[in-house]
This record gives structure tokens, C-alpha cells and sequence, in this order.
């Protein structure tokens, strides 16, 4: 299927600019086409980390939670509302941004006060499984929130990746076979001028002549 022309007059400096304009696009096209690989490249390494990351988590939330249901069947419910009622950690989350070719995604950065986890209740009061369980959660949060950091970069590049893709596409496929076309067309046009001023200068030339002879 040909491309559509573009609606120019056939002159010689609709000509140049047309060229110009396709120096342009495949230059364009080039570039884009480098920029999608490398962030498809860059995706895959985070979809990779997404996969690890997640995989751990979802691991160590298991067992964490498997304990705590243990700890939940052998205590006391206000016992256990009173162990839960204060955090057994405290954390500032530090969100910035960094680029990832040109991709602005999170950067999160969690700050503890203390590594050492602080249980608000008596030892003695409660069982085993739910002493681990909180340690365990505690310990797992900075693991949390580097998985959403990790998600939400993953999500961001692929709807970039679409649509450097798009624009790949209309540049691949529309634009430049359309300046490609145009200056076909041109150039034809200014060919079939040019024959036809050819033809009749040597028209006129002969008429000159039939004229100097006939004299």
C-alpha cells in the first residue's frame, strides 16, 4: 500500500525542505529506536528484581504470618491487642527521584531510627511465635518498600516503552515512507516540467528556423 502524499506544491524548495524534513525523521527514528531498546534492556533487569524481590517476600510474609496464627491460637485476644498496640519499629521513608533514561521513577530510602526491634509487652505474657513474628515483620518492611519502589519503576517503564514504540511506528511506518513518497512525486513532477519546457524551447527553436529559412 502506497503512503499518502503530502500536500505540497512540486517546487524545488518544497523539495529541499521535504528532504530536510526526512534527514530529520530517520535521524529521529534512529535515536527512538536505540532509547526503546535500551529501556526494554532496563526492564527486563527490574522485572528480574521484581521477580526476586517478590518471591523473598511473599516467602518470609508467609512463614511470618503461619507464626502469627500459631501465636493467635494460644493468646489471649486483649493480650494480643495490647502486644500489637504499639510498632515495634520506627522508620522514615525518604522518597526522591531518579531518571531512568529520561523516565522519572521513585526513589524510596528508608531511615531507622534503631535496627534492634522494641517489644511493647512482657515476655513472660505471651508465646514464642508471636515474638518472632514481630521481629520478622519489623525486619521485613525496608524489603516491602524496596519491592513498591522496584513495582512502581517496572510500571512507569513499560508505559514508556509503549510509547517510544508508537512513536517508532509512525516514524517506521508513516512519516518517513510519506516524505519518501512526496519527494517522489516532486521530483517526477519537476522532471515532466522540465521535459515539457525542453520540449517547447525546441519547438520554438524549430519555428525560428522554419521562419529565417522561409525569409
Amino acid at each position: 500500500m502506497a503512503a499518502a502524499l503530502l500536500r505540497v506544491n512540486p517546487t524545488r524548495m518544497e523539495l529541499t525542505r521535504i528532504k530536510r524534513r526526512l534527514v530529520t525523521a530517520r535521524r529521529g527514528h534512529k535515536l527512538l529506536k536505540d532509547k526503546r531498546d535500551e529501556m526494554v534492556r532496563q526492564f527486563i533487569l527490574l522485572v528480574r528484581e521484581n521477580d526476586r524481590l517478590r518471591r523473598d517476600v511473599e516467602k518470609e510474609l508467609g512463614m511470618a504470618l503461619g507464626n502469627f496464627a500459631l501465636a493467635r491460637a494460644v493468646t489471649e485476644p486483649a493480650m494480643m491487642e495490647e502486644a500489637l498496640l504499639y510498632p515495634a519499629r520506627s522508620v522514615t521513608v525518604d522518597m526522591s527521584i531518579r531518571s531512568i533514561l529520561s523516565v522519572r521513577v521513585p526513589a524510596l530510602a528508608v531511615r531507622e531510627e534503631k535496627r534492634q526491634t522494641t517489644l511493647s509487652y512482657g515476655l513472660a505474657e505471651t508465646s514464642a511465635q508471636l515474638d518472632g513474628t514481630i521481629e520478622s515483620l519489623a525486619a521485613l518492611l525496608p524489603k516491602l518498600i524496596h519491592l513498591a519502589e522496584v513495582e512502581k519503576a517496572c510500571d512507569l517503564l513499560a508505559d514508556e516503552i509503549e510509547k517510544t514504540r508508537r512513536r517508532v511506528n509512525a516514524l517506521e511506518y508513516v512519516m518517513i515512507p510519506q516524505f519518501e513518497e512526496t519527494i517522489r512525486f516532486i521530483s517526477m513532477k519537476l522532471d515532466e516540467n522540465e521535459r515539457g519546457s525542453l520540449t517547447r524551447l525546441m519547438k520554438v527553436k524549430d519555428m525560428i528556423q522554419q521562419r529565417a529559412t522561409n525569409g
